[in-house]
């Protein structure tokens, strides 16, 4: 299986890891030479994913010249789409600017999490559902943090959201979902649905596949020992540091 758009959420400034993000974005982090899109660029790419539309917010003239120098360095097709409510709406929101193309198979991704190009691949591999979504499993107790799911024995998930109950929970969401077949269109209209709504500006979108999961089946595949990171705080970015370092000690991924 192949697919080969992605559409990457880069439009938040990242608040808790200011002073870091004053003036940069959460995506412009640097990570041992490399920011942190150009680690996303870097995996997808290796994947065939050769279509990728950024969406920018916070200081997107910095975004939108980074995301030319890395089609000039990758040859992939980076775009960029300014989303002007950034400081107003969550990120379903920002997937609402951004409907237009969701017209064929696609992932979408977080800009906050760094992933391998492992789990890429076997997120492309494994999405045999309309939508799916890439979970990790922890051998310990979830925070409140964590975007936390439920699903069965045969990966169809039941529900998504930080509020699921610990006995609820035997997964969590990394951030990164692919769409496929009728997927995009069923996305597609959860989110027009909820954004005419006077709360669908604070909503993120994984509430859309909380709802849509309750009458479609969304399916999940899970990463469990693949490496990736979140950058949300402070000790996120050691921790990612840390992981970068390795990966360039690897060679994992020519520049």
């Amino acid at each position: 299986m192949t697919i080969s758009k992605a559409i990457i959420l880069s439009a938040g400034q990242g608040s808790r890891l200011l002073p870091l993000t004053r003036d940069v974005p959460k995506c412009m982090i640097d990570f041992n030479g490399r920011t942190l899109i150009s680690w996303q660029v870097a995996a997808l790419v290796a994947n065939g994913v050769t279509d990728i539309v950024v969406v920018t917010g916070f200081r997107t003239e910095r975004v939108e010249d980074h995301a030319l120098q890395l089609y000039r360095e990758t040859g992939a097709r980076i775009r960029t789409v300014f989303n002007p409510f950034f400081q107003v709406a969550d990120n379903l929101g920002t997937c609402w600017i951004v409907r237009e193309e969701m017209d064929r198979d696609f992932i979408i991704l977080n800009g906050d999490t760094i992933v391998s190009d492992e789990i890429v691949g076997k997120l492309i591999d494994g999405a045999e559902d309309a939508i799916t979504v890439t979970v990790d499993v922890k051998h310990g107790d979830y925070d409140d943090d964590d975007m936390k799911v439920n699903r069965d024995k045969t990966g169809r998930l039941h529900a998504i959201g930080k509020r699921l109950l610990p006995h609820d929970t035997n997964a969590e969401s990394i951030g990164m979902l692919a769409f496929r077949g009728e997927g995009p269109a069923i996305f597609r209209n959860q989110i027009d649905q909820m954004m005419r709504t006077p709360e669908g500006v604070e909503r993120w979108y994984l509430r859309a596949i909380d709802i849509i999961a309750k009458g479609n089946r969304v399916g999940t595949v899970s990463i469990e020992g693949l490496d990736w990171q979140e950058v949300d705080f402070p000790q996120d970015v050691e921790a990612a540091k840390a992981l970068t370092a390795r990966w360039l000690t690897e060679d994992r991924y020519a520049k």
